[in-house]
Formats: C-alpha cells, structure tokens, sequence
C-alpha cells in the first residue's frame, strides 16, 4: 500500500507502541488524516516508570510524562475499541460509533494478570493503579508481593525504600527466569540485606481474610497461610485481544505477525499483543524496547510494503531495584557465570558478558555507567 491509496490510518492504543508507531508513520513520509484510539484517559506515558520512581516518596510526580505528541493526530482518549470488520475496514468503539480506516496499527498491548477475582487483589499496570500503590503506601501498610519476576521485584523494593515490611512470595529464587541465576543470586543478596523477606513455594492462591473480598490473604500449595494489609500480585499479563475474536487476526491469544510487523495487507500490530516469528511459532517479547522497534518497523511496513525493511534489533532490558541499575543488550536469561570485563559484582558494579550456545551474545552494566551503544557492541564482541 502506497501513501497515494493510504490516507486514513488509525491506531488503536496510545501506549509507547501506539505513540511510536504514529510519530513513525509521520516520519515515513504518511501526511493523510490520522486517529488514535486509548482506553485510558491519559496522554501517552511511560510504563517502566510505574514501579520506579513513580513508587517512591516525594513530591515529584512527573518521571512517567513523555514530551508532547508531534504527531498531529486526532487523539480518541477514554475510548475502548470493541471490534474489528478487517473486510470493511471499520474500527467499532464502545460509544457506538465505527471508525473507517484504510491502514491500522493494533497495539492494544496487555493487562495484568490477575489471581482472583477479589477486590482487594492490588495489580499495577496503568498509570491509575500506580498512583492508587502510591497512595496505599503512604501508610506504610505491611505487604506480600506474590510474583518474583522484575515487576513484583521492583514493587517490592519501593514498598521496602518508603518503610514497608515486604514479603516476595516466588516460584523458585526470584528473577531466575528473567536473568538466570547469576544476576537473579546478585539482585536477591541485595534484597534481602535490605530486609526482603523471600518465600519460595510451588503454587500461590488468594482467598478472602473472614470472607471479605476486599481483604485477600496468601495461601501456598504448601498450606503456609500468608497475612499482609496489603496484596500485590505480579503475575505476567494478558494481552488484550478478545475485541479483535471472529476477525481471524489472532491464535492462541496473540496476534501473528511477519518479518515487518504486517498482521496482513493494510492491518499492522506491535507491541504486548504481537507473536513475532520464529522457528518455534510466535512468540512474544513484552518489552519496552521492543514494542518501540516493533512499532517503528510495523508503521514502515504499513506506508512501504514490501520495501521496508524487516525487523532486526538486541533486545534491551533494564530494571532498577534494592539500589541495582541493571542494563542488558541481548538474549536474557544467561546461564553460568559472565565474563567480567571491568568493576566486580560484588562491589555492586560490574561489566559483564555473557556468550549463548546458540552464538549470540549479552552484555549486561550493572552500576555502571556506559552509553548503550557501547553495551551494544559489547555484546556483538560477545558473540
């Protein structure tokens, strides 16, 4: 599809993939009229920012904000999308209205996932929730964090720099999967000398305290009963593709897309609801920096056709939590001890890199101080 026959393109999402992939379409050449639909009332933020800095005390409210949109689209906030007609090239909107379109971007994202249906069940995905988490921290309430993977981690170690008692209830030792033991031993000594309390169990459940929804507490597979005045639970997300059923766009749950981001002709996604290819089927990588490539590569796609290139980019990951900046170019987990290039981990800084057996490389700065070019290469030397 040329920009002569492209001239109404709608997004719908208006998280960093959304906002990307309209300033992207601008800047690939695309001047025709342009919408983005967002669920949330909201101007576009920053996520990773949510269980950062955002948690902690203080008076500034502001690390989630983005520069203003230059963009110049026409922006559908507090408007949730509801269906898709790919053949009439419609965007139903739960206000009743449909929205024609000649390219659309999908880029939905996901939810939190959630353990029961209870109201006391605290979750953080969205700007509101981490205000509400803010607001209940203020307290200094006590509090178990069930899910030991970079989110709970990270919610957990805010909850601990405002005053909380903190309890991570995890499936094995915390961050393991996410960036294998090496670094998972390196964050969790850390957590624990600043007084993390860390419960493994095989399986966790939330039931009402005294029958009240409101008031849930934790039971492990192993019958220990868990109390707090207050339950986060970090356990992955869902991605928000049930208004796109009947379209044929989606398996298993997630969007499928090819090499360049195209779902099909004219219908582009990225983001926390893509399946990107791989030998193995689609797969996700719900990261921030990938959503933003994939966004990036999706809108060409969309304005180019076959000419734009395909996506080719090092995952990139980053976390900050229990006084650790943790900065990675590369395929995570690794497995076995890194290479260390400069400083030592257990100072609290150190260069590392790691070689895969599959030949790739990672390179991972922790308090230490690197432009991310430079780690890029790194990890390319690692390989």
């Amino acid at each position: 599809m040329s920009t002569a026959t492209l001239r109404r393109v709608v997004v719908v999402g208006n998280g960093i993939a959304g906002l990307t992939a309209a300033d992207t379409l601008r800047e690939s050449g695309f001047d025709g009229e342009l919408t983005i639909i967002g669920d949330e009332p909201h101007p576009a933020y920053s996520r990773p920012a949510l269980s950062k800095a955002l948690l902690l005390d203080g008076d500034d409210l502001t690390a989630h904000e983005l520069p203003p949109a230059a963009h110049g689209a026409t922006e559908l906030l507090g408007v949730r999308a509801t269906g898709l007609d790919p053949d009439r090239r419609r965007v139903r909107l739960d206000d009743g209205t449909d929205l024609p379109y000649d390219g659309i971007v999908l880029a939905t994202g996901s939810r939190a996932r959630r353990l029961s249906a209870l109201g006391g069940e605290t979750t953080l995905r969205g700007l509101d929730d981490a205000l509400a988490l803010r607001a209940r921290l203020a307290g200094r309430p006590s509090v178990v964090v069930v899910g030991g993977g970079p989110l709970g981690m990270e919610i957990a170690s805010g909850c601990l720099a405002v005053g909380c008692e903190v309890t991570v209830v995890s499936q094995g030792l915390p961050l393991t999967v996410q960036l294998g033991p090496y670094l998972a031993g390196v964050f969790v000594a850390a957590a624990r000398e600043r007084g993390l309390t860390v419960v493994d169990t095989r399986a966790a459940t939330l039931e009402g305290r005294d029958g009240q929804e409101d008031s849930p507490r934790v039971v492990l597979a192993e019958g220990t009963v868990l109390e707090a005045d207050l339950v986060v639970s970090a356990v992955g997300d869902v991605p928000n593709t049930e208004w796109l059923d009947g379209t044929g766009l989606t398996d298993r749950g997630v969007v499928p897309v090819d090499a360049r981001g195209l779902a099909r002709p004219g219908i582009a996604a990225a983001g926390d609801l893509v399946g990107l290819p791989t030998p193995s089927g689609p797969r996700r990588l719900p990261l921030w920096s990938s959503a933003i490539e994939q966004a990036k590569c999706a809108a060409r796609a969309l304005v180019q056709g076959a000419d734009a290139p395909a996506l080719a980019f090092q995952p990139y990951f980053w976390t900050e939590q229990f006084g650790l900046n943790l900065k990675a170019v590369g395929p995570l987990p690794p497995t076995g001890d890194p290479v260390l290039v400069d400083g030592e981990p257990g100072t609290g800084r150190a260069l590392m890199r790691w070689q895969h057996a599959d030949g790739t490389g990672l390179a991972a700065a922790l308090n230490y101080r690197i432009p991310i070019p430079r780690l890029r290469r790194l990890s390319e030397s690692a390989a």
